[in-house]
């Protein structure tokens, strides 16, 4: 087991010295446990957390799955992209985002003036079987829901190696571990580890 008590105040607080006008922004697939390791992050580092699913909800005043089913995804996915517009890339907070942020080139880039992007994942089995807890998935609501995440997945996984800074695979880890794992390579890419 490891010791979070001290490392992470010291973690947190270089990260904060160093890289304070940076947002740590975590993108993958639904399933990958973004929202978990936001919060982990947000408890470690101090830092606000944004949740990009959350705000458009607030917007509609509705839930995801709803906004898909009145209003459809493009629809979405545009208010997707005018969430990340407001965002203000010199105030660091923690960015969690919805599974296909990255499918809009644009919100790639907001992403990126926002800050260090990592790419959360796991293997195919354990992404698939955490996403299908949950049934308010709404690209899931179909025939065969395995098939049609496999499809996304494949469609997906290049858009996130491509706008990826750092990946953190969560598939055998705590969510703590992954914060930590994030925390600490955030550390080394700063330069701070010797």
């Amino acid at each position: 087991m490891l010791d979070f008590g001290i490392w992470s105040f010291r973690a947190a607080r270089q990260y904060c010295d160093v890289i304070a006008a940076k947002s740590i922004v975590l993108i993958g697939m639904m399933g990958a446990g973004k929202s978990s390791v936001g919060r982990c992050l947000q408890q470690r580092t101090g830092l606000a957390r944004l949740d990009t699913d959350e705000m458009v909800a607030a917007q509609f005043g509705i839930p995801i799955a709803q906004i898909f089913e009145r209003h459809g995804e493009e629809r979405f996915r545009i208010a997707e992209t005018e969430v990340l517009r407001t965002l203000a890339p010199v105030r660091p907070a923690i960015v969690v985002t919805g599974g296909g942020i990255v499918v809009r080139a644009e919100n790639v880039d907001l992403l990126k003036q926002l800050g260090t992007i990592v790419w959360v994942t796991a293997d195919e089995a354990a992404l698939f079987e955490r996403a299908s807890r949950r049934n308010d998935r709404p690209l899931l609501q179909k025939e065969n829901p395995r098939a049609v995440f496999l499809d996304l997945l494949r469609k997906r996984e290049p858009l996130y190696k491509a706008a990826a800074d750092l990946r953190v695979d969560t598939s055998t880890v705590t969510h703590d571990e992954v914060a930590e794992a994030i925390l600490s390579k955030l550390e080394e890419v700063a330069g701070l580890r010797k």
